[in-house]
């Protein structure tokens, strides 16, 4: 294959010895993230995203016309990911790599500095909401996904970017995008329209990270976390302290945690504060085929019902 070399050059880049570049790329397993759909020819050219969310995004796009792969696997932590040699192999086989941007991947520049491989940013064109505190205060919160209106743009991004990568089609994508838009926007009103049934003692979204400023904006409920970004997963006594203060001031009925990182923490708050908890929601990944947020509008459909359910007390 004509960009192997380069790929060994890469892995010895990394510091990893030069001769197990040919064992990892001649006989790697066969990849379990694969595009999970049939009809993609062999032959299609290879996108990869930096995250199962953004994959399923894209392939929405996609059609039969390019195989979408995800860097990171169902139930991988994105932020603080740490790529493979077998990652950068696949990186520099691949006719693009899509990512989020607003520093979602914090392994993503020195990934895609390694690799001679064109990369498009899929938030491009969107107004970042801030981080508030803490180490990241002024950085953007890179969740914007969590909102779909905020992926129309993703998917605008992405037909643009398909659309120069196999100008041929370029009329399949936009055909296939309008329709995933007219998806995304249903699955917006449903999610506001979930929402919008909250009384105003229970409008608070209270997790283990921030990562629902956009989602909170779209549903008008004001957002309350133990830390920012998942990059910094063992919380402070401050930090648990701050948020069992803020279930208690705005008697909040239930709070939760996300499918990627560990719920002790938000267990604390429930103890400390006789909150519920009210439940695991999906942000950062998705699950596997079988499990209960296979898509994306299945992810955001999910995390609607189960904070309207946990914080109306109408759930189990």
């Amino acid at each position: 294959m004509p960009h192997r070399p380069r790929a060994r050059r890469l892995l010895g880049a990394l510091g990893l010895p030069l001769l197990l570049a040919p064992l990892l790329l001649g006989c790697a397993e066969p990849d379990s993230r694969a595009d999970p759909r049939g009809g993609v020819p062999e032959d299609a050219p290879v996108v990869l995203t930096t995250f199962t969310v953004l994959a399923d995004i894209a392939r929405n796009v996609a059609g039969d016309r390019i195989r979408v792969e995800s860097i990171t696997k169902a139930g991988a932590e994105i932020h603080g990911y740490e790529p493979t040699p077998l990652d950068i192999a696949k990186a520099a086989e691949a006719a693009l790599i899509l990512d989020n941007g607003f520093g979602l991947e914090a392994w993503f520049a020195q990934f895609v500095a390694q690799v001679e491989v064109p990369h498009v940013v899929v938030t491009e064109g969107i107004a970042p909401i801030d981080i508030a505190e803490d180490a990241y205060a002024g950085k953007p919160n890179p969740h914007a996904w969590m909102s779909p209106a905020l992926v129309q743009r993703y998917v605008d991004n992405i037909v643009a970017a398909f659309s120069e990568l196999e100008p041929d089609h370029a009329e399949e994508f936009a055909a296939n995008g309008a329709a995933y838009r007219s998806e995304l926007q249903e699955v917006q009103d449903e999610l506001e329209a979930a929402l919008a049934e909250l009384p105003e003692p229970q409008r608070a979204l209270v997790s283990c990270e921030g990562a629902f400023p956009y989602l909170a904006r779209d549903a008008g409920l004001a957002e309350q976390y133990i830390w920012p970004v998942n990059a910094e997963q063992q919380a402070t006594p401050r930090q648990i302290a701050d948020t069992i203060e803020f279930v208690q001031e705005h008697d909040v009925p239930a709070v939760f945690c996300e499918s990627t990182v560990s719920d002790r923490a938000m267990r604390q708050v429930v103890e400390a504060t006789g909150a519920r908890f009210g439940g695991t929601l999906y942000v950062d990944s998705l699950s596997e085929a079988d499990g209960p947020v296979p898509s994306y509008l299945d992810l955001i459909r999910y995390d609607a019902e189960t904070i309207a359910s946990a914080l109306t007390g109408s759930g189990s």
